[in-house]
């Protein structure tokens, strides 16, 4: 059966068509869009339509940033209208289209990965069936969980990138105080995304620079602010990353997917980052036994959404 999977989030959209036999996806063809230079969705996936190759795709599923409500979906950081499962449908002549959560995918695609595409942070002790937890810091902060029913991990969407940032210590005190004249709600995702590092640069020197620049700085170690700043956004991905394994006891593993984690690795393995997650008081010698990874795949919500697309 040929599918048509993608994964649409505010900054880039990728599409790609898959032939699934006995379980197993081969892909054909695969483009990627700049989400912010659309101004709908229908046009991207004609565009793509336009120049693969025949025949064309009967099933499709789409991995959306955003809350998912049945047969609709809406972009938490894209000013898109809301996609229609059933309008997609009628438009392209497909049979089906289903809409899944960005995270529930990511949740879906670990099962097609090998353990050659993550790297481990802290190995843990992984409980078979346990629950898993997935976070993803990227133009905004993917959250999700995977519980075991029947014979698979089911992911359960989430918004959880949206509660209340919690700071633990007088720093974070003094960026929250700042976060908050210009946010009416500052959220863990004011502060886990691209714009969340620009601000956190911003609140320590009053600069403003974009958020691979400031990546890009820290990373060669020419720029000390810069460098601050992303020990503090790895500090607070820890935390936040230890709060959700709390949330749901992920006992099966905590998954980092996005690609500030896989670009910003260095600073996740440097211990900030395994302190935060652990410093829970009493808890921490159970944060200590679950283990986390960082996915180095790319596009594993595409693969995610291929899988569960038929």
């Amino acid at each position: 059966m040929r599918v048509l999977a993608g994964d649409i989030g505010g900054t880039k959209t990728l599409l790609q068509i898959v032939t699934r036999e006995k379980g197993y996806c081969h892909s054909s063809h695969t483009a990627r869009f700049d989400s912010r230079a659309w101004s709908n969705f229908i046009p991207i996936v004609e565009e793509f339509l336009r120049t693969a190759p025949p025949p064309v795709p009967e099933v499709a599923c789409f991995a959306v940033a955003g809350p998912v409500e049945g047969s609709r979906a809406q972009l938490t950081n894209l000013p898109w209208e809301p996609l229609d499962a059933f309008r997609l449908a009628r438009h392209f002549g497909l049979h089906r289209v289903r809409l899944i959560n960005d995270f529930s995918a990511v949740g879906y695609g670990i099962e097609g990965l090998s353990e050659t595409e993550w790297v481990t942070l802290q190995a843990g002790q992984a409980r078979l069936r346990a629950p898993r937890a997935l976070l993803g810091a990227g133009t905004g902060l993917g959250q999700g969980i995977a519980v075991w029913v029947n014979d698979r991990y089911e992911p359960l969407d989430t918004e959880g990138g949206h509660v209340d940032f919690a700071p633990v210590d007088e720093e974070q005190d003094r960026l929250l105080q700042f976060l908050r004249i210009r946010y009416d709600h500052v959220s863990y995702e004011r502060l886990l995304s691209g714009a969340g590092l620009m601000d956190i640069y911003q609140f320590f020197c009053g600069a403003i620079h974009e958020a691979s620049a400031i990546s890009a700085a820290a990373l060669a170690g020419s720029d000390p602010i810069a460098v601050h700043a992303l020990r503090l956004f790895a500090r607070i991905y820890g935390q936040q990353a230890g709060n959700l394994a709390l949330t749901c006891l992920a006992r099966g593993g905590v998954y980092l997917a996005g690609g500030i984690a896989q670009y910003i690795l260095p600073f996740l393995q440097d211990g900030a980052f395994l302190h935060a997650f652990r410093s829970k008081g009493r808890m921490e010698p159970v944060l200590r036994e679950i283990p986390v990874h960082v996915i180095l795949n790319p596009r594993v919500g595409l693969l995610g959404a291929a899988l569960v697309a038929v």
